[in-house]
């Protein structure tokens, strides 16, 4: 598996995982009382967040991302649904 399929794939698996997030651990949370819901998907995000960093880093050296490039990918990772944006753009980097 490449470094670029490898980025790809925890692409999309963190951007579930903020998604999750937001829109079911947090009403859990703040509407029914359950803050447990939020440990424990607010752990699960900020680690895959970091695996996303470093995957980020890996991918770019072997598929030559630009600086550009590279800061688009993290700010879309920081708004919801952006991993899905990120995703296109991760789908005509590895035709190139």
């Amino acid at each position: 598996m490449s470094e670029l399929e490898k980025f790809r794939f925890v692409n999309k698996i963190e951007g579930y995982s903020f998604l999750i997030l937001l829109f079911i651990a947090m009403p859990l949370k703040y509407m029914m009382g359950y803050p447990l819901a939020t440990q424990i998907f607010g752990m699960l995000h900020g680690i895959l967040f970091m695996l996303f960093i470093y995957q980020l880093i890996e991918a770019s050296r072997e598929a030559p991302f630009s600086i550009k490039e590279i800061f688009i990918f993290f700010v879309a990772s920081l708004i919801p649904f952006g991993s899905f944006y990120t995703e296109s753009l991760c789908r005509k980097k590895a035709l190139i």
